[in-house]
């Protein structure tokens, strides 16, 4: 979906436009050459849309990258979540919010 995603309608569904799912991909695609991350999962929901992030594909996602247009004017339409759900950033630009991946030093501890 495309363009102004206030205006949804009820059987609608939330989902990454090009740009937004190009940029996560470039964040996870680093992680992954990196050894740290093996896969994903996206989910469309009627309020949200969801970047999972998994470690192995039969573990719960390390992380989750969660844009929630309504959230946008209050505290920002994206966050990452930790496991248990806990928001570890939020913001209202992705690239800002895509940083936190950056910045962190990953290590697989098995």
């Amino acid at each position: 979906m495309t363009g102004n995603q206030a205006g949804l309608r009820s059987y609608d569904k939330v989902m990454f436009e090009r740009p937004e799912l190009d940029a996560i991909l470039r964040a996870y695609g680093r992680r992954v050459a990196a050894g740290d991350w093996r896969d994903y999962a996206i989910d469309s929901l009627k309020d949200q849309a969801v970047f999972s992030i998994y470690r192995r594909t039969s573990e719960h996602p390390l992380y989750r990258i969660v844009k929630t247009p309504a959230d946008a004017r209050r505290q920002g339409a994206w966050s990452i979540l930790a496991p248990g759900g806990t928001i570890v950033k939020r913001g209202r630009e992705l690239a800002a919010l895509l940083t936190f991946f950056d910045r962190r030093k990953f290590r697989v501890v098995e």
